[in-house]
């Protein structure tokens, strides 16, 4: 059995090491090295660690629409693919015996595209899945092979959830192989009528909209944790927003009815309550430019002495 395995973030590394140990895997294709941080480090993806260590064979095309060769010349007779990162022309998916499979992060026809777990947790999900399924040149809309959710809990950030749906991924892929292998999987088409989509992140999506619910900017801080991360601004300085509490008041609401959402009504031991359309967000962790995560009481008593006062407004 001949298999190409398609990957490149963390999520992807825990399917590696099990397809791996079971069948072997003859090629390992992943994103190209990049240079991380201020100081341009040059650095491997997850999986290209992982494939060097269990001495596989990395491939690293730019553009795979056009540098696919390497992995036809394997031959393969399965390619699995779990988070790439790039569209596979048809000449590769068409190209093995088994098909071009994919472990995707969501319900499908829920939430297609390239960040099905930050949406599912920012639209207040309280589920989510994970879908075996064919490959086609179009985003996410092959037939569904098998698939299985989770909970999302309140607690739950995009990180958390990454790893949870790793081991889910896993489980479910190892489970299905056997049954491809045999012919004895089922094949589902997807509902068009279902569709919704999980667009990438925008870099304009980061900053908090302090005028939505108190539940609405919780799940946006935990849906892009631990990165991209939120932010705020006051007095023209960016503040990353690491992690928030939240309480609805009505009463709280009456007594800063005047106060316009945004605004700082209280500055706690542990945390800084911003007033919002139907209660507090209690801001915990934070961080400046150039700085270190810090809690709120560190940050309270050093930088943030003088930058945070009651009834100033984050923007």
């Amino acid at each position: 059995m001949k298999i190409v395995f398609m990957g490149t973030p963390e999520f992807s590394v825990k399917i590696l090491e099990a397809v791996n140990k079971k069948y072997g895997i003859d090629l390992v294709v992943t994103q190209p090295d990049k240079f991380v941080g201020r100081k341009k480090v040059l650095s491997f993806s997850p999986v290209k660690e992982k494939a060097l260590e269990l001495g596989i064979e990395v491939f690293q095309p730019k553009n795979i629409k056009t540098d696919y060769e390497r992995i036809i010349e394997v031959k393969p007779d399965i390619i699995i693919t779990a988070a790439y990162g790039q569209i596979i022309p048809n000449e590769v998916i068409d190209y093995p015996s088994f098909g071009a499979i994919n472990v995707h992060a969501s319900w499908l026809p829920l939430l297609r595209g390239g960040a099905p777990i930050q949406r599912a947790i920012k639209r207040l999900h309280n589920t989510i899945g994970v879908t075996i399924m064919y490959m086609a040149y179009k985003m996410d809309s092959g037939d569904i092979i098998s698939q299985t959710s989770i909970p999302i809990l309140q607690t739950d950030t995009s990180g958390i959830l990454f790893k949870k749906l790793s081991v889910v991924g896993r489980d479910l892929l190892m489970d299905t192989l056997p049954k491809i292998f045999a012919g004895t999987n089922k094949r589902k088409i997807q509902d068009e009528h279902l569709i919704t989509y999980a667009y990438n992140l925008r870099r304009e999506e980061e900053k908090i909209n302090w005028d939505l619910s108190v539940e609405e900017i919780d799940a946006h801080v935990r849906a892009f944790t631990p990165e991209p991360t939120c932010y705020t601004t006051i007095d023209s300085l960016n503040i990353k927003i690491l992690s928030v509490e939240f309480h609805k008041c009505d009463s709280f609401l009456e007594s800063h009815s005047h106060q316009e959402n945004g605004t700082i009504i209280k500055i706690f031991e542990n945390g800084i309550g911003v007033k919002c359309i139907n209660g507090v967000i209690k801001i915990t962790a934070v961080q400046l430019a150039g700085k270190t995560k810090q809690d709120v009481k560190t940050f309270m008593n050093g930088s943030g002495r003088n930058l945070i006062k009651v009834d100033k407004l984050f923007k």
